[in-house]
């Protein structure tokens, strides 16, 4: 379903409810997905994504509300790379508040939110887990950078983070990926930084290893 009122579910958005079916596995829960697209995308892009990573999970996409020539995006940067930090900082906050009040909603467990992004969806996924220390029980990052260098570290422990980089990514240099890995450790998350041999774009085996990942949760 598409989503409209009330006013704090600021965020154009789709939210797909969970099989209402028990899980498979005895004693296992469904994940609440938190969708967050790429440069261009929008709240119907990572949908099927979402469903490969956890069937029969709860989906909620939002649309970024930043246009770079047209293309949605979640926050502004300056350059291929570079961010707006002020704009990725005011707009993290904007989006947790949006994800607070789907919650309420919807009726959605925040204990079993998980944020996947992809590229500037994983950006702002980062600065989520950056700002917002609890709002998500983990996060999938695909094509991470890291968002902002913060004063303090948040406390982190008890967050699950899988992040998936590319070899021969020309967008994304190697060891952003692996400060932003490191930084989240220092937090306290428990992070798993896997390297695929390929560029910037998805591949099916990168997404059923995040999806067993997930599975372990």
């Amino acid at each position: 379903m598409t989503g409209a009122a009330p006013e704090a579910l600021s965020f154009t958005h789709r939210f797909v409810p969970a099989d209402p079916t028990p899980p498979a596995r005895a004693g296992g829960t469904r994940p609440v997905l938190l969708l967050l697209h790429g440069t261009g995308g929008n709240e119907d892009d990572l949908l099927p994504l979402g469903h490969a990573l956890a069937p029969g999970a709860a989906l909620l996409s939002p649309r970024g509300k930043v246009l770079e020539h047209g293309m949605p995006r979640f926050f502004r940067r300056l350059a291929e790379g570079v961010f707006d930090v002020p704009d990725l900082i005011a707009r993290t906050h904007d989006l947790a508040k949006f994800v607070r009040a789907a919650a309420t909603h919807y009726d959605l467990d925040p204990a079993r939110l998980v944020a996947v992004g992809f590229s500037n969806g994983a950006n702002i996924a980062g600065s989520l887990l950056l700002l917002h220390p609890g709002l998500l029980r983990a996060a999938i990052l695909f094509r991470p950078m890291v968002p902002f260098e913060p004063d303090v570290l948040p406390d982190l422990k008890g967050t699950g983070v899988f992040a998936s980089a590319g070899r021969t990514d020309p967008i994304v240099p190697p060891s952003n990926p692996e400060r932003l890995a490191a930084m989240l450790r220092e937090a306290g998350a428990d992070v798993t930084l896997a390297w695929q041999p390929g560029g910037h774009n998805l591949t099916g085996p990168e997404v059923e290893a995040a999806g067993r990942w997930l599975a372990k949760r």
